[in-house]
């Protein structure tokens, strides 16, 4: 990939200053900057889906496999199953029959070179999809991010998570040679990250990566491409985002070393050329000097450089507006499952005491957002009760954002009668929601801005119990810092589902729920229970729940 001269800007605001790069064939490059630096922008001209002012991508004819953040899948895909979802990724069908008509056109135009190379690029193609392995590289992806037990399932019966890992699975399986994945690792469980990371890390072929998964981009990264919304330009770094940050960090205090270097020296020409042009007429050698000085001091104006930003964190603080009961949940012999026949719970109980901080862990749908579900009400249980103690107060981070109105705008989604417009405003100013902003449709924002607002409007709450699915999806690892420090200092009740074991371990876990697949055992279930704990915290292995069975 060659990047020559690149630039781009909407209305006044640059995202691209002339900028150039290049990356091998086989390179793993991880794509860092701040939230509107233009890292998804750069995803966009790849794909042919946002013009250049200026400038060009040079891109070998390879396939392009994109994963976006956000999965839709369309409604015609929604009433097939899983296997026929993935295997799409590799449309050998459609091929054929494209070559198959080519072949009846040559029978007309025996001479036709036109025909030939497109004959060829077909041929090549079908080829390169490897059809003798296709359903052995088909099963392999499926079973190691653990989907094999859904292939018969509809798209469309699938949960969140489900549908994010069977749409990395499919474009895993497509085989291109340049691979765009924008925030890959946000639904995955620990063990499929794992997989996922290895089939990277050899994949034969150029990945870019979007990431805010740090320990992810350091395992599979020999590149990073560093996107500053300071200066517009793209950089590309040797190495995994460790090594950029230590070659950033140093080039970042050199500049700044420089930078004030030069303020010095412009401070003292400053103060020359001011004295001389307040000299008396008749010191005319003064004056000539300070001719000559303010002709330098133009220079050096010129040249001086720009520092770094430091662009502005979310702020928050969450505090309850009154202290939950010492029981603030009780979950009594709960069953569950969307079919009577096929259970996700059967006779599920436990309890949490004030102030504990409980996690929810399993595979990708096993039922951990549906247990949220059923504790907030949105689910109804087929069997037993959750109670709530009267001084229970519940604020819910969904993981599909869905606790927001996409037609309604920022402001009307955590609006509250508690609170002025005035006060909701400066609010959101501590979640980096200025001015008109706040007037922006919720349907209009990004992944990580809907993200803000729906963490928002958790604060505004004031709850002493908050239930959190996927809280750190969206967000960078500073703002990860922040929140995991609130929810650590938090004096109120936590229900948290993550798969994010730095942060799990940051705000402190006290109890976990494992929740293992339908089809396990109770002994499989302990064991994977041990396996999960040792993937966050090994100060965790005396505090474990698993479906069926009493506190160890």
């Amino acid at each position: 990939m060659n990047a020559t001269r690149l630039n781009l800007a909407y209305g006044t605001k640059i995202i691209y200053d002339d900028c150039s790069f290049r990356l091998n064939p086989d390179d793993k490059a991880g794509i860092v900057g701040v939230n509107g630096a233009g890292k998804t922008t750069l995803f966009r001209i790849i794909l042919g889906q946002q013009e250049l002012d200026s400038g060009n991508i040079e891109l070998p004819s390879l396939r392009l496999g994109y994963l976006p953040q956000e999965i839709i899948i369309p409604p015609e895909q929604n009433d097939i199953t899983v296997w026929e979802y993935v295997a799409a990724g590799r449309p050998i069908d459609s091929l054929q029959i494209q070559l198959n008509a080519e072949y009846e056109k040559l029978a007309k135009y025996p001479d036709s070179a036109k025909i030939l190379d497109r004959i060829t690029e077909l041929q090549d193609l079908i080829d390169s999809y490897d059809l003798a392995n296709f359903d052995y590289e088909l099963l392999k992806i499926l079973d190691k991010m653990h989907l094999s037990d859904l292939v018969d399932q509809k798209m469309r019966e699938l949960s969140g998570g489900q549908k994010s890992k069977v749409a990395f699975a499919r474009v895993l399986f497509e085989n291109a040679g340049l691979l765009l994945l924008d925030e890959p690792t946000n639904h995955l469980d620990v063990e499929t990250k794992r997989f996922v990371a290895n089939f990277l890390r050899h994949y034969h072929g150029m990945v870019l990566v979007i990431s805010h998964d740090v320990d992810f981009l350091n395992t599979i990264t020999n590149k990073t491409l560093f996107v500053n919304k300071t200066t517009h330009k793209i950089k590309v770094y040797r190495g995994n985002y460790a090594d950029f940050r230590r070659q950033y960090a140093e080039e970042k205090a050199a500049e700044d070393a420089r930078i004030t270097e030069q303020e010095r020296e412009i401070k003292r020409l400053s103060e020359f050329v001011a004295r001389a042009r307040a000299a008396k007429r008749s010191n005319t050698a003064l004056i000539g000097m300070g001719h000559q000085r303010e002709k330098v001091l133009a220079k050096k104006l010129n040249e001086l450089g720009t520092r770094e930003c430091e662009y502005a964190r979310v702020e928050m603080r969450i505090t309850p507006a009154k202290q939950g009961g010492k029981v603030p949940l009780e979950v009594q012999n709960l069953s569950f499952g969307y079919e009577k026949d096929n259970l996700l719970y059967h006779h599920l109980n436990f309890s949490l005491t004030r102030g504990e901080k409980f996690l929810i862990v399993g595979e990708n749908g096993v039922g951990k957002s549906t247990l949220l579900k059923l504790i907030v009400g949105e689910l109804t249980p087929l069997e037993g009760s959750v109670i709530l103690n009267q001084n229970t107060t519940i604020a819910y981070y969904a993981q599909e954002l869905e606790i927001l109105d996409d037609r309604r705008t920022i402001l009307e989604n955590v609006q509250s009668y508690d609170f002025t417009d005035t006060e909701l405003r400066g609010m959101l100013s501590n979640f980096l929601f200025y001015d008109d902003d706040v007037y922006k449709k919720v349907a209009v924002l990004s992944p990580g801005e809907k993200a803000r607002v729906a963490l928002c409007k958790i604060l505004l709450q004031r709850a002493n119990l908050i239930i959190l699915d996927e809280p750190t999806n969206h967000f960078d690892p500073e703002t990860q810092k922040i929140i995991g420090e609130n929810l650590k200092d938090y004096t109120g009740t936590i229900i948290m589902v993550s798969h994010n074991p730095a942060f799990v371990e940051q705000i402190g876990i006290t109890r976990m729920l494992i929740v293992p697949s339908r089809d396990e055992v109770d002994t499989k279930a302990k064991s994977t229970a041990l396996a999960v704990i040792k993937n966050y915290s090994p100060e965790l292995l005396e505090y474990y729940y698993y479906l069926n069975s009493d506190l160890v």
